[in-house]
């Protein structure tokens, strides 16, 4: 690793004055297990020279709630997300989704902003040194779309990449309809992520402050639900949040999105109609897996992918039966 100068931020406006002075050659650390692994491992061209930690402002570590919804802290471990009572009882959809990622020692230190502005972990993009100058870093060539694709998109390509939205949190927070405060504006969740390097709309001397999470409907069904691999601990081959009200009579508001099958995260528009106007059963709950899916454009070693997220959509559904 090369030598980095590191700078403790007493402040929001600190770190953003820090971030104006040295631009593009410094970089914000929070939790450290993102930027620590792209660092040491050099998958971009460039370095940074520059280590801006907030972990050192004060007042980005809390979790409220007030008549309107929950504020989360951008610094909050994901592991006091998880276990927050005022999370758990409201909110279960984004304790299940925290709890999801990685391992407790991770959990420990990553912080819910990390988790958000986290790069993708395709293994093109991620390969050691920069081997693969890939689309999403500037080049011409997205190595997954001819390449080995088995956990790479099944909605396309926009814009050429075939990556896969990593976040577990960002899931359920979009089926929650958060917003993202950074240190200049509010931002819909809906509208953060993008498909090309780092993955997100923050500019450069921007950093995310908070998370605010409207309070959901009353009577509401909420699930996060992931299929991995390795059982232990592993990034989501599908994932799956649903915010579904009412649980009885007809449903009135539904929210689904994907994970692990875009490049950004992907709003099940077809199964969030089938879902509407409809009484949950087991009938309009294949429906709108079926129609999950109506969209896929899988690629050759990932068609299997189709059918984890129907039954995952599925499944997500039927959980109050």
């Amino acid at each position: 690793m090369q030598i980095l100068n590191h700078y403790d931020a007493t402040s929001v406006a600190d770190a953003v004055a820090q971030l104006n002075k040295y631009g593009s050659s410094a970089k914000v650390m929070a939790g450290g297990t993102e930027l620590l692994h792209t660092i040491k491992g050099n998958i971009h061209p460039n370095l940074p020279s520059y280590i801006i930690n907030i972990k050192t402002i004060p007042g980005l570590n809390s979790i409220t709630t007030s008549s309107t919804g929950l504020k989360i802290g951008a610094l909050c471990t994901l592991t006091s997300v998880a276990t927050n009572s005022n999370v758990l009882s409201t909110y279960p959809m984004l304790a299940q989704a925290a709890s999801a990622v990685a391992t407790n020692q991770i959990r420990n230190l990553g912080t819910i902003g990390g988790n958000l502005s986290q790069e993708v972990w395709c293994w093109y993009y991620r390969w050691e040194h920069n081997q693969f100058y890939c689309l999403r870093k500037g080049g011409s060539t997205c190595y997954a779309q001819s390449g080995v694709n088995t956990f790479h998109s099944i909605f396309g390509g926009p814009g050429g990449c075939y990556s896969v939205h990593p976040s577990d949190t960002a899931i359920a927070l979009l089926a929650l309809g958060a917003s993202v405060v950074t240190s200049s504006r509010t931002i819909p969740i809906s509208q953060f992520f993008k498909n090309i390097s780092p993955g997100n709309v923050l500019a450069n001397n921007e950093i995310i402050t908070e998370i605010d999470v409207p309070t959901p409907p009353a009577n509401a069904l909420q699930v996060f639900t992931k299929f991995k691999f390795k059982q232990s601990f592993d990034f989501a081959v599908v994932s799956v949040g649903l915010l579904a009200a009412p649980t009885t009579g007809s449903v009135t508001t539904a929210n689904i999105w994907l994970g692990g099958v875009g490049p950004v995260p992907i709003e099940a528009t077809g199964a969030e109609a089938a879902l509407k106007g409809n009484a949950i059963s087991s009938t309009v709950a294949t429906a709108a897996g079926a129609a999950a899916i109506a969209n896929a454009v899988p690629l050759p070693y990932n068609h299997y992918k189709k059918n984890i997220v129907s039954t995952l959509v599925s499944r997500a559904i039927m959980s109050t039966t």
